[in-house]
């Protein structure tokens, strides 16, 4: 009901559990999934992961209890752009749809370091970064990378680095284009997995 009430949004479609999605999404075309994780047949998590695969699939938005759901972190890991939790105001549910739609991704800094630092080690790991790509930043580059995965926005890294906003999004493109990254979101993945933050660092 509060999505279908929004003059830019239109549900074109719901389900019950992720197989239920992915059969749904072969014919009805959606921008954004929003994503629950603990569903019957298969998962949040298998579904992410099998729509980041697709060329033009969908962004994926978590929600997640985090409390109780340690699998949020595998789901960033498959590709989702970004996470809420459950009892989100509708207020931040909206803006978050409307985040993943243009682009770019979800990233609470406070929620974020705490669900990757306490599941950072336990769940399965992509293949590391190869140092080349890593090699391929510049010192700002790697510095923006940094300040990304402590879960700050343009905004906040452009305030700390002394630089304009624009100055920052064009450096954040230029890491996910030489990384093969999709969004910031994957950035603070990658920044833990490579080993370049660690938890409680």
């Amino acid at each position: 009901m509060i999505l279908s009430a929004q003059p830019d949004m239109t549900v074109v479609g719901e389900a019950g559990d992720g197989a239920q999605a992915l059969g749904l999404l072969r014919t009805a075309a959606a921008d954004v999934v929003v994503m629950d994780i603990r569903m019957p047949v298969m998962d949040g998590v298998a579904a992410t992961a099998e729509l980041a695969r697709r060329p033009d699939g969908p962004r994926v938005l978590v929600l997640t209890t985090f409390d109780t759901d340690e699998d949020a972190f595998a789901a960033l890991q498959a590709g989702a752009s970004g996470f809420l939790l459950k009892n989100a105001p509708p207020a931040d549910l909206l803006a978050a749809i409307r985040v993943v739609a243009a682009g770019d991704s979800v990233v609470a800094p406070r929620v974020t370091r705490r669900l990757l630092e306490e599941f950072v080690g336990a769940v399965p790991r992509r293949a590391p970064v190869s140092n080349v790509r890593l090699d391929a930043l510049t010192d700002r580059e790697r510095q923006v990378l940094l300040i990304v995965a402590e879960g700050l926005s343009n905004a906040e890294i452009a305030e700390r680095l002394r630089v304009a906003e624009t100055t920052v999004k064009t450096h954040v493109g230029r890491i996910l284009t030489k990384l093969g990254l999709r969004d910031r979101v994957q950035l603070v993945v990658l920044a833990y997995e490579s080993g370049l933050v660690r938890p409680g660092g």
